[in-house]
């Protein structure tokens, strides 16, 4: 299994490669053509978001017994909301919880990283245009949510978008584990195979809608058990294959 991690290299924001623990210096475009280089030290490695996307794309309620425990119906197709690129951030970054707000929420999710411009794409030729899959946790203000209908406040606060800990590629994303801890304990637990719309299904559909452009990440939707986050929390979501993104939780 190939991981792509971004890192923090001597004050630049470089690319390692990750097999079997051993990190090496990627050599070119992740998004076009690279090599594998020198061997590095993976002690230490400051890990900054895998990508800095243009725009995050996430899918609502994209499992029903996460739909059930909102007491929303199932959508006939997906609903798509966004969150800004200023969202952003990686592993081990804090989750800035504005207090005013209300309660706020961690969601896990299955995230697919866009390799090439994307327009119009089939379902069919999907895998063509993802570079890999990585791990999301949509935040989300839900007292927002709930008061102005539509979630561009809720979810679209500086920080409320961790992404990592990197891009795991070839990683067949039908069938993964999506989990949730807070402080240690589990909050959420599904399986991908459990998305009412499959991987390939979503990149057509959003495709159809907007361009995505190499290094646009879409979130996939989270499946139930979503709950509150206070300062002082640490949260890590858990995607079978990629690894674990863990943020603390800090008063904004």
């Amino acid at each position: 299994m190939l991981r792509l991690h971004r890192i923090d290299h001597a004050g630049a924001p470089l690319y390692a490669a990750e097999r079997e623990g051993t990190f090496r210096l990627v050599n070119g475009d992740i998004f076009g053509s690279f090599e594998e280089g020198a061997v590095i030290a993976s002690e230490g490695l400051k890990m900054l978001p895998p990508v800095s996307p243009s725009k995050v794309v996430c899918i609502g309620l994209n499992y029903r017994d996460h739909a059930a425990e909102m007491k929303k119906a199932v959508p006939e197709e997906p609903l798509l909301f966004l969150k800004p690129s200023t969202a952003v951030i990686g592993p081990g970054a804090a989750i800035h919880a504005p207090q005013w707000a209300g309660r706020v929420d961690h969601e896990a999710e299955l995230g697919i990283v866009i390799k090439k411009t994307a327009v119009n794409v089939k379902a069919a030729h999907a895998h063509e245009y993802i570079l890999g899959l990585t791990c999301v946790n949509d935040v989300t203000a839900r007292e927002l949510q709930t008061k102005d209908v539509q979630y561009s406040r809720a979810k679209g606060f500086d920080t409320f978008a961790p992404i990592g800990p990197c891009i795991a590629v070839g990683l067949d994303g039908r069938d993964l584990s999506v989990r949730a801890y807070v402080n240690g304990d589990l909050r959420q637990d599904s399986r991908t195979r459990e998305l009412i719309f499959t991987l390939p299904e979503i990149v057509e559909f959003v495709t159809s809608v907007m361009t995505l452009l190499p290094g646009d990440v879409i979130a996939t939707g989270t499946p139930s058990g979503v709950g509150p986050l206070r300062p002082g929390d640490s949260v890590t979501v858990h995607v079978e294959g990629v690894g674990a993104l863990t943020n603390p939780v800090v008063a904004r």
